[in-house]
C-alpha cells in the first residue's frame, strides 16, 4: 500500500515504466449507514484512500494504473490476535490469498485502472476454485469483512442466520440464547462461579452493562475488588467501561455466539469509557468459554 505521500514521491519512476501500478489496500466505496455508525472516523480514513484510487486513476490514466484491493473474509495478522483473542485465527484466511491477488493485479495492463477489487473474486477469474488452501482452518465458517455489498447486514443478522458468526472458540458457554426470562441472571451467575482472584488481578476493571428488553436493566461485573463481584444495579465505585446493547444479544455475546467485534461493528453493540480494558473484556470472555 502507497499513502498519498508515497505516490507522490514515486510517480516520476513510476510514469517511465510500461507497467506502472499503484495499489491501496482499502474498501469500495459503500455509504450505507451501518459503516458510519459507532466507527465514523474510521471508516473515513478507509474510504479517503478509497477516494484516492478514484482520483489518481483518473488523473494518471494510460500512464499509471492505480487500483484498490480488499478482502472477502478476515485475514489473520496481529491485530486479529488483539481483538478476537485465542481461537479467532481458525476464522481467517492466510495473509497468501491477499499476496496471490495483488500479484494478479500486477500482471495486469494500465488500462486496467480505477478498480475495486475484492481478492477472491479477482482469483475466481484467474481459474481458482478451491479457496480452502487460503483457510487458516479448512471447513471453518469465515469471518467475513466489513465494508462489502453483500455484507452490510450480514454481519448482524445472515451471518448469525447461518451459523457463520465468529466464535471465540468451538466450546461454549452452555447457555440457552433464545430470549427467556432469567437469562441475564443466568448469565451473570455463571461468570460470577468462573471469577478469581487471578482474573481480578489481570483485568483490573468494573464493567457497567445497560441492557435493554426482556429481563433488562442495569447490571455490573466488578473485576477490581478482592474475588471479583457481579450484581444487578450500579457498581460501588465508577465504571471504566459502559456497555449498551439487548439482553438477548448480551447473553449471546456471553455464551459466544455473538463476536463482540462484530457486535461493536454492526452498531449491536455500544461502549463508552477505555477501549483498551473492553478488549481485556473481550479476553476474558475466551477464557470463561474454555473453563466452561
Amino acid at each position: 500500500m502507497l499513502p498519498n505521500t508515497g505516490s507522490k514521491a514515486c510517480i516520476p519512476y513510476l510514469k517511465k515504466s510500461k507497467v506502472a501500478h499503484i495499489l491501496n489496500i482499502s474498501p469500495p466505496l459503500n455509504l450505507n449507514p451501518v459503516w458510519f455508525k459507532q466507527h465514523c472516523a474510521y471508516t473515513i480514513a478507509k474510504y479517503g484512500m478509497s477516494m484516492y484510487v478514484l482520483g489518481m486513476a483518473e488523473e494518471f490514466k494510460g500512464e499509471i494504473a492505480v487500483n484498490a484491493l480488499w478482502p472477502k473474509t478476515a485475514i489473520h495478522t496481529a491485530a486479529m490476535d488483539m481483538l478476537g483473542g485465542p481461537g479467532i485465527e481458525s476464522q481467517c484466511r492466510k495473509v497468501d490469498i491477499i499476496a496471490d491477488a495483488a500479484y494478479s493485479i500486477f500482471q495486469k495492463p494500465k488500462s486496467f485502472t480505477g478498480n475495486f477489487v475484492i481478492d477472491e473474486n479477482i482469483l475466481k477469474e484467474e481459474g481458482i476454485e478451491n479457496f480452502d488452501v487460503y483457510a487458516i482452518k479448512p471447513g471453518h465458517p469465515l469471518q467475513p469483512d466489513f465494508f462489502l455489498d453483500e455484507y452490510p447486514e450480514a454481519v448482524s443478522k445472515k451471518v448469525e442466520s447461518t451459523g457463520a458468526v465468529p466464535e471465540f472458540k468451538e466450546e461454549k458457554l452452555q447457555l440457552q440464547p433464545k430470549p427467556r426470562s432469567g437469562a441475564v441472571e443466568e448469565t451473570f451467575r455463571i461468570v460470577k462461579d468462573s471469577l478469581s482472584d487471578d482474573v481480578v488481578k489481570a483485568t483490573q476493571a468494573i464493567y457497567l452493562f445497560e441492557l435493554s428488553g426482556e429481563d433488562g436493566g442495569t447490571w455490573f461485573l466488578d473485576l477490581k475488588s478482592k474475588g471479583g463481584n457481579v450484581g444487578y444495579g450500579e457498581p460501588s465505585d465508577q465504571a471504566d467501561v459502559v456497555m449498551s446493547m439487548t439482553t438477548d444479544d448480551f447473553v449471546k455475546m456471553f455464551s459466544g455466539k455473538l463476536k463482540p467485534t462484530m457486535a461493536f461493528m454492526s452498531g449491536k453493540l455500544k461502549i463508552k469509557g477505555n477501549m483498551a480494558l473492553a478488549i481485556k473484556l473481550e479476553k476474558l470472555m475466551n477464557q470463561m468459554n474454555a473453563r466452561l
